[in-house]
């Protein structure tokens, strides 16, 4: 059963997003022209979400093996740089849905990885241009390579660090950009968990019907 509110019924899930446009208005760009109009096109998107009132559609929460590690997240993400966004996802942990989000998932990632929007074209905020969420890994976590159809994303690290395509180490307040079709890996280190933000940018059929599968890996490779 799904329960249906307004945002402004739900006063945590808008500081929740307040938390997002601070840090998509704040963090800095590193001087990469993508990445600044990447976080104006989040921001003014998620302006424009919040002006228009949206829905709020809850179905009920729901937990995944990894949630074993949150709180160890969230503990940890308190003491860093994304503290005042830890915080307030702490205040709607409890009304999250964590998924999996794909139809073949790796039997050794059951235990070490889910998802969990915030908000998108279907919910809980409803936002049809716009795709905001959270995803937990479990420490010692290799995520395989994968591509999104349509979609820029980026992920801003909270708690835990991250490497991505073994190509430098990314710690909280750290944002990472993958632009449409390129191919990307994820891995965590070998004693925290990481909690990442993330934002899904493009049109709105590609948001809404997105169909999340790992690439395949080369024969020899």
């Amino acid at each position: 059963m799904t329960e249906e509110k307004h945002l402004a019924d739900v006063p945590d899930w808008g500081y929740l997003l307040g938390e997002f446009n601070s840090a998509y208005r704040f963090r800095s760009a590193g001087g990469s022209k993508i990445i600044r109009s990447h976080m104006r096109t989040v921001r003014e998107r998620l302006s424009r979400c919040v002006a228009g009132k949206p829905e709020v559609r809850f179905s009920e929460p729901k937990s995944l093996p990894v949630c074993a590690h949150l709180g160890r997240a969230i503990d940890n993400g308190e003491r860093d740089s994304m503290s005042s966004m830890v915080r307030a996802i702490e205040k709607v942990k409890d009304s999250l849905v964590w998924q999996y989000g794909y139809e073949k998932l790796p039997q050794h990632l059951t235990n070490r990885y889910a998802f969990a929007d915030i908000l998108s074209p279907n919910g809980p905020v409803i936002c049809d241009d716009l795709t905001l969420g959270l995803v937990l890994f479990a420490p010692k976590t290799t995520y395989p390579a994968h591509a999104h159809k349509g979609i820029t994303e980026s992920y801003i690290c909270l708690s835990g660090a991250t490497s991505e395509n073994d190509a430098g180490v990314y710690v909280p307040g750290s944002m990472i950009i993958n632009v449409p079709e390129h191919k990307h890996a994820i891995t965590t280190s070998d004693r925290e968990p990481a909690l990442l933000a993330y934002a899904w940018t493009g049109a709105t059929d590609d948001l809404a019907h997105q169909t999340m599968v790992f690439s395949r890996r080369q024969k020899g490779a």
